[in-house]
């Protein structure tokens, strides 16, 4: 059988982590509230109504991709095209390509960030394992202008940094949203785990210190994982309702 991505890739040993997606997704949650693009999400309502289900709802689809056989996977791609394709029908407008690839770089950067924060450097070919992955979704949504390489790709990442990114009403709502959804410490907590994986250039916009809480507990949460108690902690950082997609997190690799 052919799967999308290898069985034995690094990046299923990336995504096939619980505790390593809620670092990409806390990675994410902040760069996307700065993206010009973001509106579309409020035009549809549902990112500022349920933040927190729009990132399990992404992971899935994410994690389709990963560890499906490539017809199945392709076929969540293109759900994602159709899913996009309807909201630019209701607002009668384009979603610009950047917007796409824009989304695209940030689970490059924040894949490779979130594994090297938790678990060790990766090395140049792993790096551009990962990068080949999401530039073969890319290909497959039919985006332009996505570079050959990873190499290639971090000076693209960089001027995306530079053009795409604002600090605007809708990155103060966002975040107005996830500490509504998260309660205060949870929020506190996310904000502490997006300082650890966030880009200079986007933690200063956010106006974020470098010096992070969580990175002195590290230590412990990796021992915890040693003693089978990291999915516990992993439950006490969001909300009980999502004790189940957290689970469902984890996958054999």
């Amino acid at each position: 059988m052919d799967y999308f991505v290898k069985e034995h890739s690094i990046v299923r040993k990336i995504w096939g982590k619980g505790d390593t997606i809620l670092f990409i997704f806390a990675g994410a949650s902040a760069e996307f509230a700065l993206n010009k693009a973001v509106d579309w999400l409020y035009f549809t309502g549902k990112l500022p109504a349920d933040p927190i289900g729009r990132l399990f709802s992404t992971v899935c689809y994410a994690q389709e991709i990963v560890f499906f056989e490539e017809e199945s996977a392709n076929r969540s791609i293109d759900k994602i095209v159709s899913i996009h394709s309807a909201v630019e029908k209701n607002r009668q407008a384009v979603i610009p390509d950047w917007a796409y690839r824009d989304v695209l770089y940030m689970l490059i950067h924040y894949s490779i960030a979130a594994f090297e924060v938790l678990e060790r450097k990766l090395t140049a070919s792993e790096k551009e394992e990962v990068y080949n992955v999401f530039y073969r979704v890319g290909s497959r949504m039919k985006l332009k202008e996505l570079p050959a390489g990873y190499e290639e790709w971090i000076g693209s990442y960089a001027m995306h940094l530079q053009n795409d990114l604002t600090k605007s009403k809708y990155t103060i709502d966002l975040f107005k949203q996830y500490k509504k959804h998260l309660g205060n410490f949870r929020y506190w907590l996310l904000l502490e785990t997006q300082k650890m994986v966030l880009p200079v250039t986007v933690r200063e916009m956010l106006g974020f210190k470098k010096c992070s809480f969580v990175q002195l507990m590290l230590p412990f949460y990796k021992f915890s994982r040693l003693l089978k108690l990291d999915t516990i902690i992993r439950s006490l950082i969001l909300p009980a309702t999502y004790k189940t997609p957290i689970k469902r997190l984890d996958k054999q690799v």
